[in-house]
């Protein structure tokens, strides 16, 4: 070889490739690594075919005793209307009002009491189309399936002997709700409710 540098003898010196120390931690940390995730990978498999299907199980049977605790609650049944008693009371200055509407309640299947006029606490005071006016336990039982047959009638309690119900007659009363319309809304009071389900929250 020319230039400067000339090698002469018969010993030539020996090259050594770099030391990779940097290669070799890498391919040590990455190997840590890679057992690492495949050992939580296997316990994650474990749990999900023990553990898992175990709560899934239990969860599940919880959900089944809240639907069969649900499903035996008891349903307080609504009265059918030939076991309600209604007394039909006129507080307007209309006349005939009271045994038209009487007439009308009786084709539906209502049982008919007292017939005329209100009384002086109530005559010409009531500005809707009419009150229902009963004892306490009527306000969930007999008012509401007397409503369907008059909307927008308001409910009022008080401290009467027996379960008959008055339907006063009010100011702004022009009908009955149509027979169809009343039916509807009969069928639909009487419809199962599905049951709260705040104790079965998760299923």
């Amino acid at each position: 070889m020319g230039g400067q540098y000339k090698i002469t003898g018969n010993k030539f010196p020996r090259m050594r490739r770099p030391r990779r120390h940097g290669r070799l931690v890498f391919l040590a940390v990455a190997s840590v690594t890679v057992l690492g995730v495949i050992g939580w990978g296997t316990l994650q498999l474990i749990d999900a075919f023990t553990g898992g299907s175990q709560k899934a199980e239990a969860a599940g049977t919880r959900c089944a005793r809240h639907a069969d605790s649900a499903s035996a609650r008891p349903v307080r049944a609504l009265p059918k209307p030939g076991q309600i008693t209604v007394n039909v009371l006129n507080a307007t200055p209309r006349g005939g009002l009271a045994k038209q509407t009487a007439d009308e309640l009786k084709k539906r299947g209502f049982r008919i009491g007292d017939v005329g006029n209100a009384t002086g606490e109530f005559d010409k005071k009531v500005k809707g189309a009419g009150l229902l006016l009963g004892p306490a336990s009527a306000l969930d039982t007999s008012m509401p399936v007397l409503a369907t047959q008059l909307s927008g009638a308001a409910r009022r309690a008080d401290a009467r002997k027996g379960a008959a119900v008055d339907l006063i007659i009010g100011d702004g009363f022009k009908q009955l709700a149509a027979q169809q319309a009343a039916d509807k809304a009969l069928a639909a009071l009487n419809a199962p409710r599905p049951a709260p389900t705040a104790a079965g929250k998760g299923c």
